[in-house]
């Protein structure tokens, strides 16, 4: 069984690590990448939903049938896919207009997303008649997206062919496109902040300095401004090999917010069963765990946000990465203070939401930070701080656990622990180190932030001239 256990462990992680690789190569650009790995991870917190779905349609008696179905499905997937992603062919560039097309077709895809999410994981079948009719439903809405791209080539057809005749030509009037004259608008706003001086100069050495000058303002010692300096990302997307990325202190600082921040979500979510029971609210465990899956899912989706919000606001998206941190701690304080059934539920929406975004966006701060062409070694280089944090995670709970089940804490009952007392001293535990994932994010964010301004400088000069 453990052999098994671990040969779909191994399985998980190459196809997982696959789908990435081919995301980031089939999507060239910077500002669609982004969407399409959102889009792909999102789709993990769903599939549990799926499946059983599936297996309550066909036979809810069965075990054995989900099994089959997690062993089938992706198999059949896998080889339905495979023959256009070998025609595909590989592109280092995309015209604006193509990629202007591709945004507008994520956002088409996004909405599907939500869509899809919401009716996986909030209606649940009461029969199996019931689960049959939302079962194609869920297929359907799972196939819907293939006839996107149907819909795009419709359209061009009709622009070319049909729309072509109709225009006027040699028109007298200036006819201004509404997208290009709202970029213009924010290209002038954000050309008057640089001459306030309150983006990084476009030159290296000159951004580096400032950002020199504010952090040793605002710290009394060299110490905090050493830190912040030395060796700092000069540019975007540099490749890092295996060995140039262990010595990165950008990548350590990186590594430690994820490994106390969304591997402890993840350790937080595989004991949400015991959590449940200890708390005297086991009949809710269900209820929890699609609260978990329904928030995590969403928070998938919002790792593109920043995209598509990017012309009007930018932000580094370490930046990004230190917000989504920011409720897991204020929900483990939230359960270690009360032991209501709201609180619970609330820190359990909280703690999904915030890994959800960050197992999503590290991808894409991977490549952003170490390149995209090593971006497959050096992600499951960053994950390997999931299985270490799940065990070192899991023990500490266990030992606080026994501890109180043996001590008289919490009262015993056929050797379980039950009571606030049984996982309080957890919860602290769990809410200092995310605050100590949430410090390095903070760190990192300060480190990075010049190469992402000189990176969004760059963009706005080409768009510029």
């Amino acid at each position: 069984m453990f052999l098994l256990c671990l040969l779909a462990g191994c399985s998980i992680c190459w196809f997982n690590t696959v789908c990435f690789v081919l995301c980031i190569k089939n999507f060239p650009s910077k500002s669609n990448r982004p969407l399409a790995l959102a889009l792909t991870v999102s789709f993990n917190g769903a599939s549990a939903a799926f499946y059983n779905l599936a297996a309550t349609a066909m036979n809810p008696s069965s075990s054995a049938l989900y099994l089959l179905l997690n062993a089938f499905i992706p198999l059949f997937t896998s080889l339905v896919a495979l023959i256009p992603i070998l025609r595909q062919p590989t592109l280092d560039t995309l015209p604006p207009d193509a990629v202007k097309r591709d945004q507008f077709i994520f956002i088409i895809l996004n909405f599907l997303a939500v869509i899809t999410g919401i009716y996986l994981l909030l209606l649940h079948p009461v029969s199996t008649k019931a689960a049959r009719f939302l079962f194609s439903g869920a297929i359907f809405l799972l196939l819907l997206p293939l006839g996107i791209p149907g819909i795009v080539y419709a359209r061009n057809w009709f622009d070319q062919k049909i729309y072509s005749r109709f225009r006027m030509e040699g028109s007298s009037f200036i006819l201004i496109d509404h997208d290009d004259l709202e970029l213009h608008r924010g290209l002038l706003s954000r050309d008057n902040s640089l001459r306030n001086g309150s983006l990084c100069s476009v030159d290296g050495d000159e951004s580096v300095k400032g950002i020199s000058r504010q952090e040793s303002t605002e710290s009394n010692g060299r110490c905090c401004k050493t830190v912040i300096e030395k060796d700092q990302l000069i540019m975007l997307g540099e490749e890092h090999k295996a060995r140039m990325l262990v010595r990165r202190l950008d990548f350590w600082l990186y590594y430690l917010a994820y490994f106390c921040g969304g591997t402890i979500g993840l350790v937080y979510s595989n004991n949400l069963g015991q959590i449940a029971e200890s708390l005297g609210q086991y009949s809710k465990t269900e209820l929890l765990i699609t609260l978990y899956s329904s928030l995590s899912f969403f928070g998938r989706l919002l790792s593109a946000v920043p995209d598509l919000i990017r012309t009007r606001f930018y932000f580094a998206r370490t930046g990004w990465l230190a917000i989504a941190l920011l409720p897991t701690p204020i929900a483990f304080f939230l359960l270690a203070v009360t032991s209501s059934q709201m609180a619970l539920q609330a820190g359990t929406a909280l703690i999904g939401l915030s890994s959800g975004f960050i197992f999503a966006a590290a991808i894409s701060i991977t490549s952003e930070l170490f390149g995209p062409n090593s971006v497959g070694v050096n992600h499951n280089i960053l994950i390997t701080n999931i299985p270490l944090g799940s065990l070192l995670y899991g023990v500490l709970a266990a030992i606080v656990y026994d501890a109180n089940a043996g001590s008289g804490l919490g009262a015993v009952t056929d050797m379980v622990c039950m009571g606030r007392k049984c996982y309080f001293y957890t919860f602290v535990w769990w809410g200092g180190i995310s605050i100590l994932g949430l410090a390095f994010s903070v760190l990192l964010f300060l480190r990075t932030r010049p190469a992402y301004g000189r990176f969004e400088q760059n963009r706005l000069s080409t768009l510029l001239y």
